[in-house]
């Protein structure tokens, strides 16, 4: 009898774990993805920390994120610049603090675009010419414009910094301070 029970035991095991196995496996609802509702939004830089930098940009939505052109001028001669999207549309400390972190709704390390994980408001570094002027040619992306959503940039600040972005210090790529600052200000 003690065989006849542990083949019967066995048995029961066996199906038990064949069930489990075959379950269908349900996946968690798809978060819907927050589209731009907005067309473009333009964003005034001024100075900020004493520095001579300011300029103007456009923000348009394209195809994962926003991007964003124009020119920035004041900085030294043919120098590298972090420009960043930060979590609050508020420039009015002197050194540009009012503005926050880097915006970052899906709580990402901070890295490079199109390298890995990295902070929504992360973009890619803009380097001046020999007059001191940066044309601006940058994508965000995970983000949108307009719509209010987690990831929506329209109302937050741009800002720009003293020096290059090394793409890896954790929270702000060591880009040092911030010189220039100007809200995103949806147009149409």
């Amino acid at each position: 009898m003690n065989t006849t029970l542990n083949t019967l035991l066995a048995a029961t095991v066996v199906v038990a774990v064949a069930a489990c196995s075959s379950a269908p496996k349900t996946k968690a609802p798809a978060t819907p993805t927050a589209v731009s509702t907005a067309k473009a939004a333009t964003v005034n830089l001024a100075s900020a920390s004493a520095s001579l930098v300011s300029g103007k940009l456009s923000v348009v939505p394209m195809g994962d994120g926003v991007h964003l052109t124009g020119e920035i001028g004041g900085f030294a001669p043919y120098s590298t610049h972090a420009i960043h999207i930060h979590e609050k549309g508020d420039c009015s400390a002197a050194d540009a603090s009012s503005a926050g972190g880097h915006f970052n709704p899906s709580a990402s390390p901070h890295g490079k675009v199109d390298s890995g994980a990295h902070h929504g408001g992360d973009m890619n570094n803009i380097v001046a010419d020999g007059e001191g002027v940066a044309k601006v040619n940058v994508h965000a992306k995970g983000v949108t414009l307009g719509g209010g959503a987690a990831n929506d940039v329209a109302g937050k600040a741009v800002i720009v910094h003293a020096s290059a972005d090394d793409y890896k210090t954790q929270p702000t790529g060591n880009a040092g301070g911030r010189i220039a600052c100007g809200v995103i200000t949806v147009t149409q």
